[in-house]
C-alpha cells in the first residue's frame, strides 16, 4: 500500500509585530483623560502686560462654547425622541437642556465682577470678535425655532451660513417637531392642558416653555451685563449694536403656540 501522505501543516498566520506605543503604556488618569495640559493651555490672553481679568473673560466664553456643544447634542437627542414617540426620553432631555441653560446663565453672571475700566484695558485686543459670531449659539437659535428672514440674513452676513446653522435651518423647528409628535399621539395642544390631571404631554409642553424662559433669561442677563459694562449707547465688540440690539432679542419666542394656547383659556 502506498504510504499515506501527511497533511500539510498550515502556515501560521503572521501577526503584525506591533509594539505598544509610549502613550498606550501609560495608565489613564484624570489629567490624561481630560487632556488637561492641552485644555489649560488654550487660554491665551493678548494683553501685554497680561491683564489679570482677561483670563476670566476668556474662560467664561470658552466654557460657554463647551456647554453649547453639549446643548446641541441634547437638542439632537430631543429631536430623535420626538421622532421615536418616546415621551419619557423627550421630557428627560428637556430637563437636562434646562439645567444646562441655568449653568450658562450662572457663569455669565461672573462677568459682572469685571469692572468696566478693567475691560476697557484689554478690550482692544479682541479685534472684530463678537459673541454673535458664535456658530454654535446661532445653531442653537436655529434649532430652537428662529426662521425669520432677519435671522437668516444675520447668520449669512459673512457670505455663507455656518454648516451647523444650515443643518438646522433645513430641519423642522422644535415647535414643529412637538406638534407633529402630538398629532401622531392623537391629541391637540389644547388637550395637553385639559383633563382630570397633568399628562406626560403637558409636562413636555411646560418643559419646552421653561426652556424658552431660561433662554430669554440668559438673553436679558446678557443685555444687562453689556449695558452695565459698556453703557447703553456704546457699540458692542466687532461693531455690533451692543445692548440695544440685545434688549430687543429678549422678546424672541421659540414656541409662540404655547403662549397662544393659554390665551384661549382666558379669552372672553
Amino acid at each position: 500500500m502506498p504510504a499515506k501522505k501527511k497533511p500539510a501543516k498550515r502556515a501560521a498566520a503572521k501577526r503584525p509585530n506591533r509594539k505598544p506605543t509610549a502613550a498606550s503604556q501609560q495608565p489613564v488618569n484624570y489629567g490624561s483623560y481630560l487632556l488637561l495640559d492641552e485644555l489649560l493651555g488654550l487660554q491665551r490672553p493678548r494683553s501685554k502686560p497680561e491683564h489679570p481679568d482677561e483670563l476670566l473673560f476668556i474662560v467664561v466664553h470658552q466654557s460657554s462654547e463647551l456647554w453649547f456643544k453639549v446643548l446641541l447634542r441634547d437638542i439632537d437627542a430631543l429631536a430623535n425622541a420626538f421622532a421615536r414617540h418616546d415621551a419619557g426620553l423627550a421630557l428627560w432631555q428637556l430637563q437636562r437642556m434646562n439645567g444646562i441653560m441655568r449653568i450658562v446663565s450662572a457663569q455669565l453672571s461672573s462677568l459682572a465682577l469685571l469692572p468696566p475700566q478693567h475691560f476697557a484695558a484689554f478690550r482692544g485686543n479682541l479685534g472684530s470678535s463678537s459673541g454673535g459670531q458664535s456658530a454654535q449659539f446661532r445653531a442653537i437659535e436655529a434649532a430652537s425655532g428662529l426662521r425669520e428672514p432677519w435671522f437668516v440674513e444675520l447668520v449669512s452676513a459673512e457670505g455663507r451660513v455656518p454648516v451647523e446653522v444650515a443643518r438646522w435651518l433645513g430641519r423642522p423647528s422644535l415647535q414643529e417637531m412637538f406638534l407633529a409628535f402630538l398629532e401622531k399621539e392623537g391629541i391637540s395642544l389644547e388637550q395637553c392642558y385639559l383633563g382630570p390631571g397633568p399628562s406626560m404631554h403637558f409636562f413636555i409642553a411646560e418643559a419646552l416653555l421653561e426652556y424658552e424662559m431660561e433662554f430669554g433669561q440668559w438673553r436679558f442677563q446678557h443685555a444687562q451685563l453689556v449695558e452695565r459694562m459698556l453703557g447703553p449707547g456704546t457699540t458692542g465688540t466687532g461693531g455690533s449694536q451692543g445692548a440695544s440690539f440685545l434688549h430687543r432679542t429678549t422678546s424672541i419666542r421659540f414656541f409662540p403656540m404655547l403662549a397662544e394656547v393659554r390665551a384661549k383659556f382666558f379669552a372672553k
